[in-house]
């Protein structure tokens, strides 16, 4: 596989923004802000990269204030281990602030690493940069034994999320181990306990785990209930019911209260019916979509059937869920189910409507607007949020776009817009926000585009994005 690189400039493998010296001397808080300049900056993954002549082995390219373009890789001075064939650097990406010094720090997902020993691909790991002054910088690697765990083909770190979830102002990292039996959830950095991994059959979440679950394939974090701190959204899109394989389930992870709540399609207030291969739970992405100060959440059903005559395991044309938070979390009372049915556009065999999915606000009126990706049309689809009762289908948008997998991974970025993915042709887009109060998405079909970045064919470059 050939080497990628970048289109719009040369990659030299640093892990500092070319001008440290100006940069300022203390974090900002912006989130995503990496070297402390008040921007927000972009981590973009791709996992096929071949770096040092390994195919597959991975990089991230930090795109510091959306402009200078650095490439981090586990050949990297400073980064323990090294590149390999089939490592998949950069198979999930997170930011949040570890550490507690205000500024943005990145965990990258390794989830092919051999952990246990040479060849035993899939036991994955976690790379840990600190953001700073001076940019990102080396820190530590987590595995499975760093969470009390045996180390095996489990793909630590196949997602990752952050979010303070003890509510001590820093974030915690939570990260997906979906092979670990039916799958489960590592969460480390929290205060006043060790690191742990939570599974569908430890004592307080009390569901019955089966091999094909994956459990913990896809995550999310927000204070759905208001307290103060963040719980954990757990996507198993391979959760299976009675004659219901692959219908897939969400279950919302209140740490600190060692409390656990299932949701399906067949959960009250949820619409629609679980179905098989419907994979509930393959995207998520929480915001505040009505401005009450509790985070809602968003769960995309791609395999949802709208079309006649699908079959089986086939992709579909997809739906999305939405729940809002209350004082007692998620719930299904004021639920909604969006599809292209309700609106712009027209529901299509193999669209996977809701595969990918953002949160943030747009338009610049407090609260957030919900993006979905459609990469099965090339296009995104845009909600806009309302403080009058939450998402709209009013002046709803769907905004085409170039490059194979248009949609497949998205990130809205803080005073910038929205970023969208087209890995299949290594293309990044970005769309700008506009500000205009009330239920507008921010974006539209005229709104220009501009290509961030680009590079070679096969490196699955924008593979996934960090968001704010």
């Amino acid at each position: 596989m050939r080497a990628a690189f970048l289109a719009s400039a040369v990659l030299v493998t640093f892990l500092v923004p070319a001008s440290p010296a100006t940069a300022v001397a203390s974090c900002s808080g912006v989130p995503s802000d990496f070297d402390a300049d008040g921007r927000a900056d972009l981590a973009v993954a791709a996992p096929y990269t071949a770096v040092g002549g390994h195919a597959r082995a991975g990089s991230v390219t930090v795109l510091y204030g959306m402009r200078t373009e650095r490439r981090l890789t586990q050949d990297d001075s400073g980064v323990p281990g090294e590149a390999e064939t089939g490592d998949a650097f950069g198979s999930a990406l997170a930011t949040g602030d570890f550490d507690g010094d205000r500024c943005a720090d990145l965990a990258v997902g390794v989830s092919e690493e051999d952990r246990s020993r040479p060849g035993a691909d899939g036991d994955g790991a976690v790379q840990i940069f600190h953001g700073s002054a001076g940019g990102l910088r080396p820190a530590e690697v987590l595995d499975a034994g760093d969470l009390g765990r045996r180390r095996g083909p489990d793909r630590f770190g196949a997602a990752l999320a952050a979010g303070d979830l003890d509510g001590d102002g820093d974030d915690e990292l939570v990260i997906g181990v979906p092979g670990l039996g039916g799958g489960g959830v590592g969460v480390y950095g929290l205060k006043g306990s060790g690191p742990q991994v939570i599974e569908q059959d430890s004592g307080w979440v009390g569901q019955s785990a089966k091999e094909t679950d994956q459990f913990g394939a896809v995550l999310a974090t927000g204070d759905f209930d208001g307290d103060g701190r963040a719980e954990i959204a757990v996507g198993a899109p391979g959760d299976s019911f009675p004659k219901r394989n692959g219908q897939g389930s969400v279950t919302v992870l209140d740490v600190h209260r060692r409390e656990a709540t299932l949701f399906t399609q067949d959960s009250p207030g949820v619409a629609g019916l679980g179905e098989p291969w419907d994979f509930f739970g393959s995207a998520l992405a929480s915001g505040d979509f009505d401005a009450d100060g509790r985070a809602d959440l968003a769960i995309g059903v791609p395999g949802e059937g709208l079309t006649d005559n699908q079959r089986a395991m086939d992709y579909g044309d997809g739906t999305v869920d939405v729940l809002y938070g209350s004082p007692h979390g998620l719930r299904g009372g004021r639920a909604q189910a969006w599809s292209q049915r309700s609106l712009a556009g027209e529901p299509r065999y193999f669209d996977r409507f809701g595969a990918a999915l953002a949160a943030g606000d747009l338009n610049g009126d407090g609260d957030d607007e919900l993006v979905v990706g459609v990469p099965g049309e090339n296009a995104v689809q845009v909600l806009a949020g309302s403080g009058a009762g939450g998402l709209t289908r009013k002046n709803n948008v769907l905004v085409p776009g170039r490059g194979g997998g248009f949609g497949s991974a998205l990130a809205t970025v803080t005073g910038r817009g929205l970023v969208v993915a087209a890995p299949d042709d290594g293309r990044l887009t970005l769309l700008r926000g506009s500000v205009k109060k009330g239920a507008y998405p921010g974006v539209s079909p005229a709104t220009t585009a501009r290509t961030l970045a680009t590079t070679a064919g096969g490196a699955l470059f924008g593979y996934a994005l960090t968001g704010p």
